[in-house]
């Protein structure tokens, strides 16, 4: 039985990286592991309640971050009190818009950020309860545009 799921970033200068999570997200620094050479080997952060590890890379070991494959497959969804000002942190920070805020059928106001360090962020902050059937009707409707 799986017990915890644990993101898992790896990125060119992770050490920068963890000043960007902690300024822009209020994300806080737990743990770090160092290797002789200054990479860091292991970090974990906290993001409210959840944790976030994330290391340098290590090509030699087949660990790389987007930046080596000009891309991000993956994004981490966010929920923060209000989307409009953590967006305008992350690009005050160096982040870049994706998608900007906007009111999304399901009932969140979301953004989109790529950090520095190529990962995509989702930021959304509740406005509306939505039911399941009636995300699904505004879904089919979006769709069919």
């Amino acid at each position: 039985m799986i017990q915890d799921v644990f993101p898992y970033l790896r990125m060119r200068n992770a050490g920068a990286a963890i000043e960007f999570y902690t300024t822009v997200f209020g994300a806080v620094e737990e743990f770090r592991l160092m290797d002789p050479g200054g990479r860091i080997g292991h970090a974990e952060l906290k993001f409210g309640t959840f944790t976030v590890m994330l290391s340098d890379e290590y090509p030699e070991y087949g660990i790389q971050g987007p930046e080596a494959f000009g891309g991000c497959g993956t994004s981490i969804h966010l929920h923060v009190d209000d989307v409009d000002s953590m967006t305008q942190r992350a690009v005050s920070a160096g982040a870049k818009i994706v998608m900007e805020p906007t009111d999304q059928f399901y009932g969140e106001r979301t953004s989109k950020v790529r950090d520095p360090f190529g990962h995509e962020w989702l930021l959304g902050s509740h406005i509306e309860d939505v039911s399941r059937e009636e995300m699904q009707r505004r879904f089919d409707e979006l769709m069919a545009e």
